[in-house]
């Protein structure tokens, strides 16, 4: 191979929880399992800033970026690849920062496990009434709520990427028809049908249960907007793993007070934390996550540096990197 020793800077920040710091240790053990690729390179490690400046000085390779960087072509005038440990990469946009030739990759394929097994959760949720049931506990009020089996409903899922998959998995292993949306209207696996996302008016009326798993571009705010959960049937349920801002919360709300919707699970709000004034809060037959359902609390970051080193093969042989964010799509 024609390198010698490749500068990895990694960058980490103190703020979010454990489960997405990507510490000497983790990288130390991630070595280990890759043993034969490790040996090209070698790591720098900041927190927050304070260091970035230095570590990107030699860098070829930066993982953990988090925000836009200004001037980056001037402070890393060696770096050609930029991966983030996120999928959404919503908040690096416009890309413009980016000097020529270094390529953004992302996290796509560290979540899908997850997602998939918290879907498993949202469906069963959502039809054996578990809101109701919660609020009724919270109320001492004992009334039975009766629910049909899950087999042979449908549910509706709007984006079929790693997230949205993850959700069709978990769909049919409890019996549903799956129905997916994306801008390609490509065929997925565990999908029953997939249609281009200007079909999304005509297959809503058809959901028992609709599925946000986009990722958040122009194209993508605010899809499920109040006009549109219009359509829906009153016994359906949302559910959101994707972006708030896909989803209109307000005429979310307004429908689940109204009864006019059956429950909704929602693993994202805006903002993050919620505030503790947010009607959000007490809104009827609604179950709020904090942003947690997608990622593995003991093996995030091996998953990450899993994926990470499998592109590193890549870079490595002078190939194309998987998971190249498209700046005409947005992810």
């Amino acid at each position: 191979m024609p390198f010698s020793k490749l500068r990895v800077h990694i960058e980490n920040l103190r703020a979010p929880p454990d489960v997405y710091h990507l510490t000497p240790e983790r990288w130390s053990a991630a070595c280990v399992r890759h043993r034969a690729l490790a040996r090209w390179v070698e790591a720098t490690f900041g927190w927050d800033g304070e260091a970035l400046e230095a570590g990107l000085r030699e860098a070829v390779i930066a993982i953990g970026i988090h925000n836009r960087i200004e001037r980056l072509a001037e402070i890393a005038p060696r770096l050609r690849w930029v991966h983030a440990t996120l999928a959404g990469v919503d908040r690096l946009f416009p890309l413009d920062w980016l000097p020529p030739g270094v390529v953004l990759t992302n996290n796509h394929g560290a979540h899908g496990a997850k997602a998939e097994q918290y879907m498993r959760m949202a469906y069963t949720l959502l039809n054996t009434r578990m809101p109701e049931i919660i609020a009724n506990q919270l109320e001492h009020r004992w009334r039975q709520l009766f629910s049909p089996s899950l087999s042979g409903k449908t549910a509706l899922i709007v984006g079929l990427g790693d997230l949205g998959q993850g959700a069709a998995r978990a769909a049919k292993q409890v019996g549903l028809r799956v129905i997916g949306v994306s801008r390609s209207g490509k065929k997925v696996p565990h999908t029953d049908a997939v249609h281009k996302t200007a079909a999304l008016d005509r297959l809503l009326p058809m959901a028992d249960y609709v599925v946000m798993a986009v990722p958040l571009t122009p194209a993508t705010r605010n899809l499920l907007n109040r006009a549109r959960l219009d359509l829906l049937k009153p016994a359906a349920g949302v559910i959101n793993i994707a972006r708030a801002q896909v989803l209109d919360y307000e005429a979310l709300a307004g429908k689940l007070g109204r009864g006019e919707l059956a429950g909704a699970v929602l693993d994202v709000v805006d903002p993050e934390p919620l505030p503790v004034d947010s009607p959000l809060w007490d809104t009827p037959n609604l179950i709020i996550t904090p942003h947690i359902s997608c990622d593995d609390s003991e093996h995030y970051m091996d998953i990450t540096l899993d994926l990470w080193f499998a592109n590193l093969e890549r870079f490595l042989e002078g190939k194309p990197l998987k998971n190249r964010v498209d700046s005409r799509h947005g992810y």
